[in-house]
């Protein structure tokens, strides 16, 4: 078997050969965690692997025209790929990003040349939040309130009316007032601020979500999944409260556990 082997020179294997295969099989295995089982992008990524593997094996057997025909398709595909799957690259890097902490880092890091200082929301514009959710839970008023943290979100705000204003529960429940003009949407809070409102958030491409969840809730977890915002979700339909961080949905059963949570988060930050 070992002369075979040396046959097609699979013996010349030195710490540069051990070394790439690592480093291949790392970048794979990266890979395949950040994609989901239901994400489309993961056929795509088991076809390149396959034809990588194959033009691995047409060279070591110096199958020349395997090798070129190979070498072209790859050539042509990563293109195509890089064109049709933009969208599904993107939110797979900021995923990842977000997953190694590299998205953090790298912000924090950003601010602190830049000093931009992150605004933390203050104790009263919690409770002013937090009571606001109550009343719009029980009147089953629909609201979708995204909470800045870290990462930018101007490109979302600038999908929907800036604003400038404090946080107030009055001021809350009016925009999301199904009469009103700026109800469809979502807010952006920042620190103790209203910066956007009705503003469009990149819808989820998972499958695996309960179908009792609807539209705001698939745009709630979009935008946890790409960003290390959080979001509050209150649903029309049974006035029921969700809070959606790293794309999972947490269902609020009360508002002292809604307190408790952002509560934390702001203990959280004040340590930090």
């Amino acid at each position: 078997m070992i002369k075979v082997l040396g046959i097609f020179g699979f013996l010349s294997f030195g710490w540069a050969d051990l070394l790439d295969i690592l480093m291949v099989a790392l970048i794979i295995f990266f890979l395949f965690r950040g994609i989901r089982k239901d994400s489309g992008i993961l056929n795509i990524v088991l076809i390149l692997t396959v034809l990588l593997l194959m033009q691995a094996i047409v060279k070591a057997l110096n199958m020349r025209m395997m090798s070129a025909l190979l070498g072209a398709l790859l050539d042509v595909g990563v293109l195509a790929i890089l064109i049709l799957f933009q969208p599904e690259i993107r939110h797979l890097l900021n995923r990842m990003a977000l997953q190694s902490g590299l998205s953090r880092r790298s912000g924090e890091l950003f601010n602190k040349l830049m000093g931009i200082k992150e605004e933390a929301m203050g104790s009263h514009s919690a409770v002013e939040l937090t009571e606001a959710v109550r009343a719009m839970a029980a009147e089953k008023t629909g609201a979708l309130i995204v909470i800045q943290h870290k990462n930018n979100l101007e490109e979302l705000k600038a999908t929907g009316d800036a604003f400038e204003a404090e946080i107030n529960r009055r001021l809350i429940m009016n925009i999301f007032f199904k009469n009103s003009p700026l109800h469809d949407g979502a807010m952006i809070i920042v620190g103790d601020h209203i910066e956007a409102a009705r503003c469009q958030l990149p819808m989820t491409a998972r499958r695996d979500i309960p179908a009792h969840y609807g539209m705001r809730h698939r745009a709630a977890i979009g935008v946890t999944e790409d960003t290390d915002a959080d979001v509050i979700v209150v649903s029309e339909e049974t006035g029921n409260v969700s809070y959606v961080h790293g794309g999972e949905i947490r269902t609020i059963k009360n508002i002292e556990e809604l307190r408790a949570i952002v509560g934390k988060t702001l203990s959280a930050k004040e340590e930090a």
